[in-house]
């Protein structure tokens, strides 16, 4: 009764956690020999918080993330269109946390390295490709090797090989021609500190959060930013690649004038503590259908989404519990896979749809389209209960509306939980 999982990522490795929780046998294959804390800043939703505390990571979580207080919508010229409290500043029972990317995920293996071995996670060889019989599934390695088990779950992201072979005529990920480049800065957090801005419109915007606490000496944290723009669609793109680098100079003169007082954005990316990552603005069409036989897909390899809504780590964290949660009710089993199938992958498609065109930064290009981002009062242009009708809209879509999450019950209950 083995689960075997393809990627180490975060979807990969909240599936091993979770997996252990539940005393069901695992093994994890990772393409890249040498994991280190690569990528920047993301935000967990509270929905996802909620079930990494479920997990025991609750203090972990604390020592390398920042509480997120607030998060707003602003014009190019740093008016606030909407701002709202997050989290458990907003009432919910958990927290929303910004955090390190690759600081999450490292905490993460470190985590599951300690609970189910240093063993249950082997790096240095990439999956090419999978099998799936009447009563088991294999990964066949690059290094001509095969890793057997009772089902396979592919956690291998945007450019997932198990993926591929399902849809053998997919191509390459979507590209929208926008372009997010993305570092960290040491720099004064603004707004009362822990908080979350988006600046801007469809076309050019400027996101920016705190992942550390700030020094009580010099007042600075890390800052981690995102500067985005729509360039010339016939651009030669590396699809799908987090970690390419690039020149700040080829951006930063679209953002000189971004010096809104309470935050100076080319200041910001002027000062960059280390580099500079490019990457498209990419996603992949819904799928009809996730699984083949006993083998799934989650995360990315799934439903791989515009980083919209501060909900793709969210979600994958979700994949995994709800995949666990159903490998618990149904057995170690293809009908677990189809159980977890039809309930995730609406909802999933439901977010990348939204994400394309009516996430909530919608709102950004509304206000430009209407006013030109210039305004004395943010109820001229939209009222606010509309705003906050938007708002609420993609919070339960995506899961996390306030009432409806402090009143779920656990995905996976106490008693499921792995001794301490």
């Amino acid at each position: 009764m083995t689960v075997v999982i393809a990627g180490a990522g975060i979807a990969g490795l909240s599936m091993g956690l979770t997996l252990h929780q539940l005393g069901i046998p695992f093994r994890i294959v990772e393409r890249v020999g040498e994991m280190r804390p690569l990528g920047v800043g993301i935000n967990l939703q509270p929905n996802a918080v909620r079930e990494l505390y479920d997990l025991g990571l609750q203090s972990r979580l604390d020592a390398i993330g920042v509480r997120t207080r607030q998060y707003g919508f602003y014009t190019k010229t740093g008016l606030e269109i909407w701002a709202e409290p997050r989290g458990q500043f907003a009432g919910y029972s958990w927290p929303q946390y910004s955090i390190h990317r690759g600081q999450l995920q490292m905490m993460l293996l470190d985590e599951l390295r300690l609970r189910a071995g240093a063993d249950c996670v082997v790096t240095g060889t990439g999956v090419v490709r999978y099998e799936t019989g009447p009563q088991s599934a294999a990964l066949i390695l690059s290094d001509g090797t095969k890793v057997e088990g009772d089902l396979v779950i592919a956690a291998d992201g945007i450019r997932s090989a198990i993926r591929a072979q399902m849809l053998p005529d997919e191509g390459e990920p979507i590209w929208n021609g926008a372009i997010m480049w993305r570092g960290v800065s040491r720099a004064a957090p603004f707004l009362g500190g822990a908080a979350m801005i988006l600046a801007g419109h469809d076309t050019q915007r400027f996101v920016a959060y705190p992942i550390s606490a700030t020094d009580p000496e010099t007042g600075l944290a890390d800052m981690n930013w995102i500067a985005e723009l729509r360039v010339d669609p016939g651009r030669t793109m590396a699809k799908g690649d987090w970690n390419k680098p690039a020149d700040p100079a080829e951006f930063l003169p679209s953002f000189e004038e971004w010096d809104f007082g309470w935050i100076n954005c080319p200041e910001m990316i002027r000062n960059v503590a280390g580099p500079v990552y490019e990457y498209p603005m990419v996603d992949r069409e819904p799928m009809a259908r996730w699984t083949n036989g006993r083998v799934t897909l989650m995360g990315d390899a799934a439903h791989a989404t515009y980083p919209v809504g501060s909900n793709g780590a969210s979600q994958a964290i979700i994949d995994a519990r709800k995949l666990a949660a159903s490998l618990r009710d149904h057995g170690v089993t293809p009908a677990a896979l189809e159980a977890y199938e039809a309930e995730m992958r609406p909802r999933a498609e439901g977010i990348l749809r939204a994400n394309r065109g009516a996430g909530p930064d919608a709102v950004m290009q509304m206000v430009e389209d209407r006013c030109g981002g210039v305004y004395d009062k943010i109820d001229d242009v939209i009222p606010r209960a509309d705003l906050a009708a938007h708002a609420e809209k993609y919070k339960r879509l995506s899961g996390f509306s306030i009432d409806v999450l402090n009143a779920q019950t656990a995905i996976l209950g106490p008693m499921d939980r792995a001794a301490e």
